[in-house]
């Protein structure tokens, strides 16, 4: 393996280009997500289009179209797991395919687990229903500061999410308290993520602080992170990659308070030396815009990181290839807050790749783990097929 070789994989969180097939069995038929974010004043991206982002078939924008010579190879990806939740995405973008959807509970979770939780943290449960977050500190928030039982509440997603106050319940706790949440939740309550949800404030204005903190369950087969770790690669993970891992074929990690500070870490991994890949979800899109219905913000969000698109491309050495996806799609635009089932981007930029190719619609999210450990000359291994020699 030659040295030096780096790779930068930056998922855009919720980024989706357009509805799959099968949307409609999901609820989130027409759904797609840079489409209504474009629709927005707020929103620019003009360095994506000249990488190529327009030239993917449904990667669609106001104001914006296809160029004639994109800067890097392009394509589109169709996930294959079933489910479109972060845990799901990402690991298909690692080489795994879930052939079952993770648990979900739209009616709230059963007795016994709230029963065995309760027990397990010493505190009782509020909630137990299907909420957005912000809402459910404000609908809750003062009953749980009053008495100290913790505000339990899931989404449509596979997610058991625990919301406590930091005067209440120490950070430190909460998370103890969300590690034997992840011990309890196994099996048939095998949900994809226990998420951690500290807030502060006084009532009404209750707020969210950045001390989120995921438990995921481990990826039950080995991924690329898993082979490029054991071929003594360097694996950093940016933002919430270690999170949704498991820790699980990571060398090294920061966490990221928001897509700002993510892309500033990936920048400082450009100016190390090492052989090996760095991972960063950008989260902000997905947290803080899809799930809020927030047009304008989400466009905010896309203008922000294509501005530092040149930023990043300029950092890359000549044995580096930067790729940048995403792992489902959030519309803000739709009734709904939840992710919505649409195909993903694929752009592949670096002195290494050809630019102007476009390589259509890929079979699964795995095109990337291939893709990435075809680069670096291992046995793939992993549930995906390499595009490399078509981009080279």
């Amino acid at each position: 393996m030659k040295q030096n070789k780096r790779v930068f994989l930056i998922v855009l969180d919720s980024v989706g280009i357009g509805e799959m097939p099968d949307a409609a069995a999901y609820g989130d038929e027409g759904s797609n997500t840079v489409y209504a974010a474009s629709k927005s004043p707020h929103f620019s991206a003009p360095n994506l289009q000249r990488l190529g982002l327009f030239n993917i078939e449904g990667a669609k924008a106001e104001g914006y179209g296809p160029v004639e010579q994109p800067a890097g190879t392009v394509m589109r990806l169709k996930e294959l797991s079933k489910g479109k939740d972060t845990t799901t995405g990402h690991w298909e973008l690692a080489g795994i395919i879930s052939a079952e959807p993770m648990p979900v509970f739209p009616e709230g979770f059963p007795d016994e687990l709230l029963g065995e939780l309760s027990a397990a943290a010493g505190r009782k449960i509020l909630c137990n229903r299907p909420y957005s977050g912000t809402q459910v500190i404000r609908d809750y928030g003062r009953q749980h500061c009053e008495g100290g039982a913790l505000i339990v509440y899931t989404s449509a997603d596979s997610v058991l999410q625990i919301a406590a106050h930091e005067d209440v319940v120490p950070v430190e706790e909460l998370y103890g308290i969300c590690e034997k949440a992840r011990k309890i939740c196994a099996g048939k309550w095998g949900v994809g993520r226990i998420i951690a949800r500290p807030f502060s404030g006084s009532y009404p204005d209750y707020v969210r602080t950045p001390r989120r903190h995921d438990y995921s369950l481990t990826p039950p087969r080995r991924t690329m992170l898993d082979i490029l770790k054991h071929e003594g690669c360097t694996v950093a993970a940016v933002g919430k990659i270690h999170d949704i891992f498991a820790g699980k074929g990571i060398t090294e990690f920061v966490r990221t308070a928001n897509n700002a500070e993510g892309v500033e870490r990936t920048l400082e991994y450009m100016r190390k030396d090492f052989t090996g890949i760095c991972f960063t979800n950008l989260v902000d899109f997905d947290m803080l815009y899809g799930h809020r219905n927030d047009v304008d913000g989400y466009a905010e969000a896309l203008t922000y990181f294509d501005r530092k698109l040149p930023e990043l491309m300029e950092n890359l050495r000549e044995d580096d290839i930067l790729m940048i996806t995403a792992d489902h799609g959030c519309d803000p635009s739709t009734p709904s807050t939840d992710h919505s089932r649409e195909y993903v981007p694929l752009l592949m930029y670096g002195k290494k790749i050809r630019g102007g190719i476009n390589l259509g619609t890929r079979d699964g999210f795995g095109t990337v783990a291939a893709t990435v450990l075809d680069y670096f000359g291992l046995e793939r291994g992993v549930e995906g097929t390499s595009v490399l020699q078509m981009c080279q």
